[in-house]
């Protein structure tokens, strides 16, 4: 890991942290916040998310302002560094306004595409994962291995939808999990299932549609645990528009890459 990450990771870590402990704050409050739909009634977000993102992208413009940055909230900033953060300031908004504990602060690094950087903070678990290219990946200090044998059967799937996903095909990517005696999990945070896949919590995950500020920490989790993942479209004029996500053991790989049509 050379000086240019191993600053950004610092940074990474730090500002998960105290965004998770902003963000925290707000879902202790929640009743509060005025909530808003975004492109459809499933996709919501309040005050929280935006006022989290904004403490993200001004502590990183701090340190390294030539840095881009692209939030889920305010978009792209392009940045001349080669750098670009990319966040996602709650993830899983939706559980975040009910009550429930399951969402996240999502912050990866891509440095030229391709990501470098990924910390996944869990304030209501207080747990943090961590995970930076050629460095492995850890939770709270614990190094993380995804067990290559592990297979669908007899283990968890995490997927996701969302409205650019037909209703029929969610039945079908379920049906086709418990067809191979699999079972399967979903708990509306993408990014932390995905980090749930890095610590072998679930076999794999698998979503038809995400945005790169969902799965990108992910993904680095996921790779440097020593996990597959499909590969996702970072080019410049494609990082703002989401596709198919997918991060398994390596056991698991073809089912899941068969019932996932990839």
């Amino acid at each position: 890991m050379n000086e240019q990450i191993s600053q950004r990771l610092a940074l990474a870590e730090q500002v998960a942290r105290e965004a998770g402990t902003r963000a925290l704050d707000y879902f202790n409050r929640r009743e509060s916040l005025v909530i808003e739909t975004k492109r459809d009634a499933q996709d919501v977000v309040s005050i929280a998310d935006r006022e989290v993102e904004l403490l993200i992208r001004e502590r990183i413009a701090q340190q390294f302002p030539d840095d881009g940055f692209l939030g889920e909230e305010f978009g792209l900033q392009s940045g001349s560094s080669g750098y670009t953060w990319v966040v996602d300031p709650i993830d899983g908004t939706s559980p975040f306004v009910n009550g429930m504990p399951n969402w996240c602060v999502s912050v990866a690094v891509i440095h030229h595409g391709d990501p470098v950087i990924g910390v996944i903070m869990a304030p209501c678990q207080q747990e943090c994962f961590v995970a930076a290219r050629g460095a492995g990946a850890t939770l709270n200090g614990k190094p993380l291995r995804v067990d290559p044998a592990r297979t669908l059967q007899n283990h968890i799937t995490g997927f996701g939808a969302n409205s650019y996903v037909a209703p029929e095909r969610v039945g079908e990517i379920v049906a086709e999990i418990t067809a191979v005696g699999g079972n399967f999990f979903r708990n509306g945070s993408g990014a932390m299932m995905l980090a749930w896949v890095a610590a072998g919590r679930l076999v794999g995950y698998y979503e038809p549609y995400m945005h790169a500020w969902d799965c990108l920490a992910g993904y680095c989790l996921v790779n440097e645990a020593g996990g597959w993942t499909h590969p996702f479209n970072t080019g410049e004029n494609h990082l703002l528009h989401g596709g198919p996500v997918l991060a398994v053991a390596l056991g698991a790989k073809d089912e899941l890459l068969r019932i996932a049509r990839l």
